[in-house]
């Protein structure tokens, strides 16, 4: 009778495991289009602050950067905008950084050279990336 109910236990124990694990593969994305509209805009977010990143300090000019820049805070607009679900702290994270290379930006003296913005922004830009990407993570988006 023992074996019989340790038996039913682990495979009671076994199929729960199994089904937690078919429901947190389902949770793995987002869940409604709120959601998913904003992890398109996270993304584009993202993809934007690279392009800036990877301009070339050597060779970008001023209006290159300006349009890089734009870009960026366009992104962050659509995110700030977005009705979906969004942890409070990252999406604080994201603003903040955003806010940073806005200001960053914008502080800079009209005769700075496209190599000193790139140079001024680069610490921004990475906590961008960084806060864009714990927003995906947490977001679960694909």
């Amino acid at each position: 009778m023992n074996r019989l109910l340790a038996t039913a236990v682990s495979t009671a124990a076994a199929a729960l495991l199994v089904a937690g694990g078919a429901a947190s593969a389902f949770a793995a994305a987002p869940t409604d289009d709120a959601t998913t509209e904003l992890c398109s805009s996270l993304t584009e977010l993202k993809a934007d602050n690279a392009k800036l990143r990877a301009l070339d300090p050597a060779t970008a000019t001023k209006d290159q950067i300006k349009d890089a820049h734009k870009a960026v805070q366009d992104d962050w607009k659509t995110v700030a905008e977005s009705t979906a679900q969004f942890n409070a702290a990252q999406k604080d994270a994201v603003k903040s950084a955003a806010d940073g290379v806005k200001k960053t930006y914008e502080d800079l003296p009209g005769d700075t050279t496209g190599a000193e913005v790139l140079t001024k922004l680069t610490p921004d830009l990475q906590k961008l990336d960084t806060a864009v990407a714990s927003a995906q993570s947490g977001l679960q988006c694909s």
